[in-house]
């Protein structure tokens, strides 16, 4: 094992504390810290020291690929760590957004790279399923709920101009898409008028609550409209949501533990100052409804939990090693990256130890010894799927 030092990206959303204080720096930070980045994406790579200088995660991926991801990974995803692991701090809603399968990424890759200047949809060939995992109570949009009951909420607001969305979501989901469709291409110099009128309407509930919250931060968006469509979601600590490709969603607030396959690729449909691609994003969705976003923990094995998702790129688990009890083991074949979230935890991986104190993680490399944890206190454990097997 070996510690990882892992960037801080610094959106306008990010939390000025939660960051901080995981890490046992001075709160408030100087500006925002959104997201920490544990992995080795070309976009904010983490590092390892060498010698006292910082070296890039993916250089030495490149340069030992056998020795870091081992035989299966290299064979299976190339050269590169298949997954990233992040700390994610939300002070303010992220952009409703969602992120393309293998094969919209790998085709919509090569035309942006055809092209030889514009706006570029794609900065990565490949699909981005996130698993979000809460450290804190978190809020978010996730997925589409029954058309009927978004077509009472926004018949509820008395909004005349909204009947046409209203009728086409009491079509089922087969209306999902016209709905959209209608909201995000709303002529631009009526924007303003429809979400001041929905805003005005004298309805109380959640659903208005959360109108009113997101048109506080992007007036005339109506991406306010369209995150009446999905499902809010109020997580309690542990609990988490599963966005697989064509899922519409956005964190709202909060502090959770992301993890995702390595790509960045974002296609957003409002409540953003940033580019938004509205045809491209409607090729993408998923219009289907979801019936229940949030994924529980399971138990794998005494003092471990995790949370199954449907992906070879990544699993996440979470151990927990009590105060005077014994070593955890976790026989799960490498990479493998390690976020300590609380306690002090020293890990072995047969090739090395480190010891780790909150916000500190470090990466094993391929070998198959399991990581034993003792010590006292939680880390979360990134590694390729799939995930949710019984360990022995």
């Amino acid at each position: 094992m070996e510690l990882l030092y892992g960037p801080i990206r610094d959106y306008a959303w990010g939390s000025r504390s939660a960051i901080a204080e995981l890490q046992g720096r001075p709160v408030p930070s100087d500006g925002p810290e959104a997201e920490l980045w544990l992995g080795a994406h070309p976009g904010a790579p983490a590092t390892v020291d060498r010698d006292g200088v910082r070296v890039s995660l993916v250089d030495l991926l490149l340069a030992e690929p056998d020795y870091w991801l081992g035989e299966r990974v290299v064979g299976r995803f190339g050269c590169r760590l298949p997954f990233l692991l992040k700390v994610l701090a939300a002070d303010a809603p992220l952009s409703l957004q969602a992120h393309p399968d293998s094969e919209q990424a790998r085709a919509g890759h090569a035309a942006d790279a055809a092209r030889p200047d514009g706006p570029r949809n794609y900065v990565d060939p490949y699909h981005k399923p996130e698993l979000l995992v809460a450290l804190s109570p978190m809020e978010a949009l996730c997925g589409f709920r029954d058309p009927a009951r978004s077509a009472e909420v926004l018949a509820g607001f008395g909004v005349p101009a909204l009947e046409p969305v209203v009728a086409a979501l009491r079509a089922g989901p087969a209306g999902l898409r016209e709905a959209v469709r209608a909201l995000l291409t709303w002529p631009a110099d009526q924007r303003d008028g429809l979400v001041a009128a929905v805003l005005a309407a004298q309805v109380a509930g959640p659903d208005a609550e959360l109108a009113r919250l997101l048109a506080a931060g992007y007036p005339g968006d109506p991406g306010v409209l369209v995150a009446l469509l999905l499902h809010h979601v109020r997580l309690a600590p542990g609990e988490a949501i599963w966005m697989p490709a064509g899922n519409l969603h956005a964190y709202l607030r909060g502090t959770g533990v992301e993890i995702m396959a390595a790509s960045d690729n974002v296609l957003r449909g409002g409540l953003t100052p940033k580019r938004v691609d509205v045809d491209e994003l409607l090729r993408v969705l998923r219009f289907e409804v979801l019936p229940d976003p949030v994924v529980r923990a399971r138990p794998v094995a005494p003092g471990v939990v995790c949370w199954p998702v449907p992906v070879e790129d990544f699993a996440l688990h979470r151990v927990t090693v009590e105060p005077g009890g014994p070593a955890v083991p976790l026989p799960l074949p490498g990479p493998r990256v390690v976020l300590c979230r609380a306690g002090k935890l020293t890990v072995d991986d047969g090739a090395g130890t480190v010891t780790l104190g909150p916000g500190q993680a470090a990466i094993g490399t391929a070998t198959a010894e399991p990581l034993v944890f003792s010590g006292e206190g939680e880390a979360y454990v990134a590694t390729c799927g799939p995930s949710g097997q019984q360990l022995g």
